[in-house]
């Protein structure tokens, strides 16, 4: 079983990675492989909806980390997406990330595990849960929860670890996925998954 973990913020040691490193610590502490990967520093553009993707099997775009990413994520059976709070929201590189990764990729995400984690020196936090926790509902993955919200606080890595609070929610939160992504491999094996609807029904609001 594997977990991967994007950091979407753009500084490689800063304070979303340091709480994504406590949650990947829990997760390999309870049996579950983890990848960090670092896409909030890259040139990612964003989703301009030219559907070419339902023709390729991918993304159009192809010289930066979402199609190579969109590999990874097939083969996980979890995903973490850390990010840190800008205006009040999660900052644009991730989101742009995020956009492309999942609107390209055709390949089932129905009941791989998903957890957002925001960091913020103050504020915000809840937004950017908010909108991060959106791509895990719409495609049937079950959101991991903590002892609290998942976020962390400070405007170092060393004022997040010495966010008690903060660093407890993540190592909770590591145990927590580490367990649904066991409880839910097992229950596949014994039983498969739950039972699918055949299409997608849409409503049309224009009558």
């Amino acid at each position: 079983m594997k977990v991967l973990l994007i950091n979407g913020s753009p500084h490689a040691h800063g304070c979303t990675q340091t709480a994504l490193e406590v949650v990947a610590g829990e997760l390999e502490r309870n049996g579950v492989e983890t990848e960090i990967l670092h896409v909030g520093h890259k040139d990612i553009h964003g989703c301009i909806g030219c559907y070419k993707c339902k023709e390729l099997g991918r993304c159009v775009f192809d010289k930066d980390l979402v199609n190579e990413t969109a590999r990874k994520f097939e083969e996980a059976d979890g995903l973490v997406v850390g990010a840190p709070v800008y205006y009040a929201g999660p900052a644009a590189t991730v989101t742009a990330f995020l956009d492309r990764l999942f609107f390209s990729t055709p390949f089932s995400k129905r009941m791989k595990v998903g957890a957002a984690v925001a960091s913020a020196r103050r504020a915000g936090t809840i937004a950017t849960l908010d909108r991060l926790n959106k791509y895990f509902t719409i495609c049937e993955m079950p959101v991991v929860s903590s002892r609290y919200w998942n976020e962390v606080h400070g405007a170092t890595a060393e004022d997040v670890l010495q966010d008690e609070e903060g660093m407890q929610v993540m190592r909770v939160l590591g145990r927590n996925m580490a367990f649904l992504v066991r409880a839910i491999a097992n229950e596949r094996e014994r039983s498969g998954l739950p039972e699918q609807e055949p299409e997608t029904l849409y409503t049309n609001f224009i009558r």
